[in-house]
């Protein structure tokens, strides 16, 4: 039954894209349309984990809709019309951008109907956008069922009438009174009082505290306007976008300015050592020590390092440090959204650092750039590996290794927990890339967190995923032992430039870790239950660790690609 499902769930993903690619190159559609009615059904036949209870139609979702809201534009359940953009100028206007919570993009409201959304990150942007927006109108839908008598009137029910009180604002309630009202909405949505409690308290701030009634509110009135006609949802792609997409539009800039930065400071013919990851543990690794006075701090501090990242003025004083010692900071302006920092490891004192045992003598440099976004990590490693030209001269790259860091949903542990990859299955295509990683389980013994070893699947989306498919992908020959969305793409670059053009040397090595930000098959351990907070230390600090130490190993003696 399960490997039945499964079958069913990656049909379903796989058609689910080919109608969202159709959709971005016709240029529109309607969500209550034929072609919006068509998602719909291909995300709750593949029934997301994330998602939660999207499929039961009396009972809102509420932690699905907490996470969709922070990956969206604020006020986003109020707009009918919904236009993806490319970076199109809309900054050179009046317009305030809206950049949400968890999504590194700029928005804009153009009137009272109107979001413009800037996709900036290629076609994994989209699809993850699409895929947010269609459960958004799934939970928008089932609110407007339940809010309204469904005749020729749409009448609205007791409940509604009292949250659109709320929402007008036009009466101040007491305290019972507000309690009177979260009963009622409770009612209205399907969850128990103190379930709504919950969410209320949660989606709300000192500034904003009715913010759960306003978007059960809109999102039911919305959705109201469309099935009256009177005005009828759309999502709309630009010109520019579809023109963009797929041609490396912003990670050719975003890598040359890189690859100027390296000519200008003399470093464009040094080894080279790039790592995919935060923008912290390799600063704080090699700078805090000294920028907050922590003499002989020789062993690695992890208490120091959740310190830092819980106070402000502390990474401000490491990340002056740091500059003054030398680090190049490339705020980029590409449009890509990916800061860079280059570290001259000539010039970097290793005394009071985790690694002043590791007699390293070189003049390598590290580059760590954040995090990439699906397939654009392909985009900008392809880039960044492709020959520099300058005043007609042709420079390679002098890569020596490879190395990517980042959250991943586990299969076979827990949040916090390691993963090792040994190879990359690309889902839903017959891609895999298996490779020999730098980075072994042995470099992992620690008594607080656990490692695992072996394959990866690179999914199309994190928000797709069900317990079917994911327990197909582990309990099978597969032995899956967790899921991301960027390590194919990045293996895919790496290979075509090493093995194919020869853009940069073949013997170069490779380092893949990942923590576990999520288990989507543990209930209250999804994405959707919240991040890790500073459990997300150790392992964070601990895979930089292994990942520096290997580097500055290389200094002394050469690691092999091969076994």
């Amino acid at each position: 039954m399960t490997n039945s499902r499964a079958r069913e769930t990656t049909e379903a993903i796989e058609r689910l894209y080919i109608s969202m690619r159709h959709l971005f190159y016709r240029g529109f559609f309607k969500p209550a349309g034929v072609s919006g009615e068509s998602i719909r059904s291909l995300l709750k036949t593949i029934n997301p984990e994330i998602y939660g209870t999207m499929n039961v139609p009396n009972k809102l979702e509420l932690d699905g809709l907490m996470y969709v809201l922070d990956r969206l534009p604020e006020g986003i359940e109020e707009c009918a019309f919904i236009h993806l953009t490319s970076d199109e100028g809309f900054d050179k206007g009046s317009f305030e951008p809206i950049v949400p919570k968890k999504r590194r993009r700029n928005c804009y409201r153009i009137d009272e109907h109107q979001m413009n959304i800037e996709v900036l990150l290629g076609r994994s942007e989209i699809y993850d956008i699409l895929t947010h927006l269609t459960f958004l109108f799934i939970e928008a839908d089932k609110i407007r069922n339940l809010a309204f008598i469904q005749d020729e009137n749409w009448k609205p029910t007791r409940a509604f009438k009292i949250i659109e009180e709320v929402v007008k604002g036009e009466k101040k309630f007491s305290r019972k009174e507000k309690e009177v009202a979260l009963i009622h909405l409770s009612s209205l949505i399907g969850r128990t009082f103190d379930e709504t409690l919950r969410a209320y308290n949660t989606f709300g701030d000192d500034d904003n505290p009715d913010r759960l009634f306003k978007i059960i509110y809109n999102l039911g009135r919305v959705s109201l306007e469309d099935a009256k006609q009177s005005r009828e949802r759309e999502i709309h792609f630009s010109a520019i976008l579809k023109e963009r997409v797929g041609h490396h539009y912003f990670g050719e800039k975003w890598a040359h300015k890189v690859k100027e930065v390296l000519f200008e400071n003399n470093l464009h013919m040094r080894p080279l050592h790039i790592i995919s990851a935060n923008m912290h543990s390799v600063k704080n690794m090699l700078y805090a020590n000294d920028a907050l006075k922590k003499k002989d701090h020789k062993e690695v501090d992890y208490k120091l390092y959740g310190e830092i990242s819980d106070k402000k003025e502390l990474r401000d004083k490491v990340s002056k440090y740091a500059l003054d010692q030398g680090l190049i900071y490339i705020d980029d302006k590409s449009g890509s959204n990916i800061d860079v920092q280059i570290i001259d490891l000539s010039k970097t004192d290793l005394k009071n650092t985790p690694f002043s045992q590791t007699k390293y003598s070189g003049d390598d440099v590290i580059m760590v750039f954040d995090y990439a976004f699906g397939e654009q990590a392909f985009e900008v490693m392809d880039e960044l590996l492709r020959p520099f030209e300058h005043k007609g001269e042709v420079y390679m790259m002098k890569v020596k290794s490879v190395s990517i860091m980042g959250k991943a949903g586990i299969l076979t542990g827990e949040k916090g927990d390691i993963m090792i990859p040994t190879s990359h299955i690309f889902e839903g295509t017959a891609d895999n890339y298996p490779f020999e990683n730098a980075l072994k389980l042995d470099d992992f013994k620690d008594d607080e967190l656990k490692a695992f070893e072996g394959t990866m699947i690179t999914v199309l989306g994190t928000s797709l995923q069900n317990r079917d498919i994911l327990s197909y992908f582990m309990n099978t020959s597969w032995k899956a032992i967790g899921l991301e969305m960027e390590g194919a793409h990045y293996q895919k670059a790496i290979q075509v430039a090493s093995k194919i053009r020869h853009h940069i040397a073949p013997d170069l090595f490779v380092c893949y870790a990942y923590y576990a930000s999520d288990n989507p098959l543990e209930t209250g351990s999804t994405l959707s239950s919240g991040g890790l907070g500073l459990t997300g230390v150790k392992p964070t600090y601990l895979i930089t660790l292994k990942i520096l130490e290997k580097i500055l190993q290389s200094g002394k003696k050469e690691i092999s690609a091969k076994k």
